[in-house]
Order: C-alpha cells, then sequence, then structure tokens
C-alpha cells in the first residue's frame, strides 16, 4: 500500500514536477508478465525516477548498505526503502553475488518487474561501465525478456555526493525488449554469460550514447581511490 501511496501521492508528483522527465519507449515495457529492466545507474535518483514513470510496480535489488545506516537518517532510509518494497542485498563476500540472484528469480517468479543495474554500482563519473552477469543469468533461468533502459540527466540532477537534487532536464529512455530464449539451458556457459550481458551493455550505450569503460566500475573506483591516498600520503623511500 505504501509503495502506490509514494508513488501517486508523495514522491511521484513531487518528482514529476521537479525534473520533468521526458518518457521514450514506455511502450516497451509489458504489461503484465515477468521482465527485467536493466539500466544504467548515475544517480541516486534514479531509484525513485524510473519507477514513478511506470505504470506498473517495479522491485530493484538495493544495496544491503541503504538498510543498515546509523542514526536516525539511516532508520528513516531503512524504512522507505522497505515501504517500497525493494530488496536488501549484500554485495560483500563470495555469496554475495549468488544471493542476488536468488532474490531477484524470486521476485519474477511472481510475475513482477525487477529492476536491476548490470554495472553494480553508480558511475562515478558519467560513463557507462562493464556490466557483471547476474542479469543474464536471471534472464536464463526465468526464460524472461529484458528491457534496456538509458537514464540520461540524473548524474548532472544528482551527482554522486550530492544531497539536494539540481533543477535539471531528465530523459528515461527504453529499449525494445531483448530475447535469450535462443541460449535456454546454457545459464552455466560463461562465455553465454559474458555475450548476453555485453548485448544488454550495448543496447544501453546506444541508448544513453554514454562513453563507455571496459573495466567493472567498482574496480575503475578501488583504483582511483588508492591512487588518490597515494598521492595524499606518499610512501618514503627506503633509506
Amino acid at each position: 500500500m505504501f509503495y502506490y501511496v509514494l508513488k501517486y501521492v508523495i514522491l511521484g508528483p513531487l518528482l514529476r514536477l521537479v525534473f520533468r522527465p521526458r518518457i521514450e519507449g514506455l511502450d516497451h515495457i509489458p504489461e503484465s508478465g515477468p521482465a527485467i529492466v536493466a539500466g544504467n545507474h548515475l544517480s541516486f535518483a534514479d531509484h525513485f525516477l524510473m519507477p514513478a514513470v511506470l505504470k506498473r510496480r517495479i522491485t530493484f535489488l538495493a544495496k544491503a548498505e541503504y538498510f543498515t545506516g546509523p542514526g536516525i537518517r539511516g532508520r528513516l532510509t531503512a524504512t522507505f526503502f522497505r515501504s517500497a518494497g525493494q530488496i536488501p542485498v549484500d554485495r560483500s563476500g563470495k555469496e554475495a553475488g549468488q544471493a542476488a540472484i536468488r532474490e531477484g528469480l524470486g521476485v519474477l517468479s511472481k510475475g513482477e518487474l525487477l529492476g536491476i543495474y548490470p554495472e553494480g554500482t553508480r558511475s562515478h563519473d558519467g560513463r557507462l561501465y562493464k556490466g557483471k552477469v547476474g542479469v543474464a543469468v536471471m534472464a536464463l533461468k526465468a526464460q524472461v525478456p529484458v528491457i534496456p533502459c538509458a537514464m540520461i540527466g540524473t548524474f548532472e540532477a544528482q551527482p554522486p555526493g550530492k544531497v539536494i537534487p539540481n533543477i535539471h532536464p531528465v530523459t528515461i529512455r527504453f529499449g525494445k525488449p531483448l530475447d535469450f530464449s535462443r541460449y535456454e539451458g546454457m545459464e552455466n556457459e560463461k562465455a553465454i554469460l559474458r555475450a548476453i550481458t555485453d548485448e544488454i551493455m550495448y543496447a544501453i550505450l546506444m541508448l544513453s550514447e554514454q562513453e563507455y569503460v571496459d573495466q567493472y566500475a567498482a574496480v575503475v573506483k578501488a583504483e582511483q581511490a588508492a591512487a588518490a591516498k597515494e598521492r595524499k600520503f606518499p610512501r618514503l623511500p627506503l633509506s
């Protein structure tokens, strides 16, 4: 119930008023049945803008940190995400990927829409990064189509670290559903999973027109953080 109150009464109208999002390709979202909506991830606002424009309910796999933050703000954030029907996923440890896949398949088994960001994390610089193969595994195991989605302008509206969004035009663009039924039963073939994921990322790239980086975003972030730390605290030469 809170999901629909949030969408149609509280947050949805506010988001439409502030961002006035332009929607393209909404007819590519099936009116019923399970499907995966795979999008780029540029901003915290993405979690709310896409659900606000869809006619159907969509459930995202959200990082567990949104549900475990300290203090009053952390509790409010956790309550908000749970009430909106989002599912926490622990991204640490060897079993993290499998846990996310199990949760995603559970959503799809109910005939619902599943929202996922194949990059695995927000882009820190507005570029599109290499996708993780979990989206391919779920598409094959659940035998569902994948609808590519591009969020355009949300990085400028609310870049990482900015709490209050800027007023900036936003476009949400949905592409034609991708059918991978020809690969049915091949969800354990690494080369197939990589090929499917790359096809999904290419479709997102064509919609978003971002610069593409053939590396995982999390790896690039870690490398840049390590380089910044080294510049701030350079190692002293051994005598």
